[in-house]
């Protein structure tokens, strides 16, 4: 398993371009609660932009119930009046961009929840692929190569192992703009790398022992760098 690194940024503004037409379109047509959208193919040719593209956008706009898609029918203006959804797409495209700082904050608040609930509900197959991870990442730390990735693939195994599947959607949300970071902000180093090795080992070694106590404390001690960059404390 590999983590596709994406440019979040280009993506946003490509996002909030199509948004925007999207919002011209409903006004210009004057569509209201149950009209049809345009298909994704049609949208992309008049926008002049893929339809993976499209598609991202109009995902975005069904998160926030804004549009609703039936398959095998299309996508729907939902029932929500022209004036209220304007305001909402008008908030949303103001949206920022996360920090990396308020990821990694977010980050640690929800392994804190999710190593607790892994130890007590993991598998015998959620502990096979936290060891898969673990090894993988021993592995390349102990060649000297970068496992930036592969410490990520560790936790979203024990997200995974959690049974939570919201918090499971956000790791895998938050992850891939993490990955980018880390050496952008010089967060770890190569010698925390392999001090990471005892510390993923202690953390596995709680959820096998199913002790949701000792996997936070452990979870924490494994984050001391994180709340030193976060909190600024020693």
């Amino acid at each position: 398993m590999k983590l596709e690194v994406l440019t979040l940024s280009d993506n946003q503004k490509i996002q909030n371009s199509i948004i925007s037409k999207i919002k011209e379109l409903i006004n210009y047509k004057n569509l209201e609660p149950g009209d049809k959208l345009p298909s994704e193919r049609m949208l992309s040719e008049k926008f002049e932009v893929s339809r993976s593209n499209v598609r991202d956008a109009i995902q975005k706009l069904e998160f926030y119930g804004l549009l609703k898609s039936i398959p095998q029918s299309g996508t729907f203006v939902a029932n929500i009046g022209v004036v209220a959804m304007n305001g909402m797409i008008d908030d949303i495209l103001r949206l920022e961009a996360p920090s990396f700082k308020s990821l990694v904050e977010t980050r640690i608040l929800l392994e804190l929840k999710t190593v607790r609930l892994a130890s007590l509900r993991r598998t015998d197959e959620d502990l096979k692929n936290i060891k898969e991870a673990l090894d993988a990442y021993k592995e390349k730390v102990l060649s000297g190569e970068d496992a930036v990735q592969e410490d990520l693939l560790f936790h979203l195994a024990i997200a995974k192992a959690s049974g939570n599947s919201t918090m499971n959607t956000f790791m895998l949300s938050i992850t891939p703009q993490i990955i980018m970071n880390f050496e952008k902000y010089h967060v770890c180093d190569k010698r925390l790398s392999v001090l990471g090795i005892k510390e993923h080992t202690d953390i596995y070694e709680a959820i096998k022992k199913q002790d949701p106590a000792l996997a936070k404390q452990k979870m924490k001690d494994h984050f001391r760098v994180l709340y030193q960059y976060c909190y600024n404390v020693k």
